[in-house]
């Protein structure tokens, strides 16, 4: 009795020994990730800085003309600073950038439209312009408002298009053809009800969570896309740095 009531007590010493380990050892790992997330932020922090004072002279020379369109995501609850977008636009417009799209879930920025283009004087709406804005060079900047409902219009007119289409292809038995539903004729659908819209080269997500928020799936195919973090927080330097790379980066487009 007497060895198995020691050998019961060095049971439960070296397990409380192993767990006291183990969180120990979790702790450290814990304060190690943090002091790399924070040296990290620290670090980007200053080539910030750098990048907007002209530091890194690497980052002046940009390629601008490769990014024919982009879309900038936005956290519905951010959207409501119209300073701090009219800002982001005016970063945008004074690098070169000439077609933008603004989204947000709940069409903040939809509203803000008019207090947006009374402070970007050289701003036009896409529904002003005529000519296609992704291979058109011009002297304005070219806005886009898009909102989730948009994108659900879009598919449900898209939808109620190939339906229809496809219910004059009726048999005489009054079946429908049997179809297999490809991209091609999505597509095709949104194209027909005015909803197809550029696809982005790039798209900024300015939000606390790393997606993009509902933005029409069909038109980011092979957009590039880059998490911000949160508006309150945006930097010139940060803003040029994802233009920056993604001038650099080498895109293969299947077929």
């Amino acid at each position: 009795m007497d060895f198995i009531h020691v050998a019961h007590n060095l049971y439960h010493i070296i397990l409380t020994i192993v767990n006291l380990g183990l969180q120990l050892l979790w702790y450290f790992l814990q304060i190690i990730v943090s002091t790399w997330y924070y040296l990290s932020a620290v670090g980007n922090l200053f080539e910030s800085y750098f990048i907007s004072y002209g530091v890194l002279k690497k980052y002046k020379s940009l390629r601008i003309g490769t990014l024919r369109y982009l879309a900038v995501v936005i956290e519905s609850e951010d959207a409501y600073q119209t300073s701090k977008v009219v800002k982001l636009l005016q970063w945008l417009d004074s690098v070169g950038v000439k077609n933008v799209c603004l989204y947000d879930m709940n069409g903040v920025l939809k509203k803000s439209k008019a207090a947006i283009f009374q402070e970007m004087k050289n701003a036009k709406s896409i529904e002003e312009v005529n000519e296609a804005v992704t291979h058109h060079v011009s002297d304005h900047m070219t806005l886009e408002f898009v909102s989730y409902v948009d994108g659900k219009e879009a598919v449900a007119k898209a939808a109620n298009l190939i339906f229809v289409e496809n219910s004059k292809r009726q048999n005489i038995g009054g079946e429908l053809d049997c179809q297999i539903l490809l991209e091609s004729h999505l597509n095709q659908a949104l194209h027909i009800v005015g909803c197809k819209g550029p696809e982005p080269d790039l798209l900024l997500v300015y939000g606390p969570v790393r997606s993009h928020l509902g933005f029409p799936a069909w038109r980011i195919r092979y957009t590039e896309i880059v998490h911000m973090g949160s508006l309150n927080f945006m930097r010139h330097g940060s803003l040029i740095k994802a233009i920056y790379n993604f001038t650099k980066v080498h895109q293969n487009y299947g077929t």
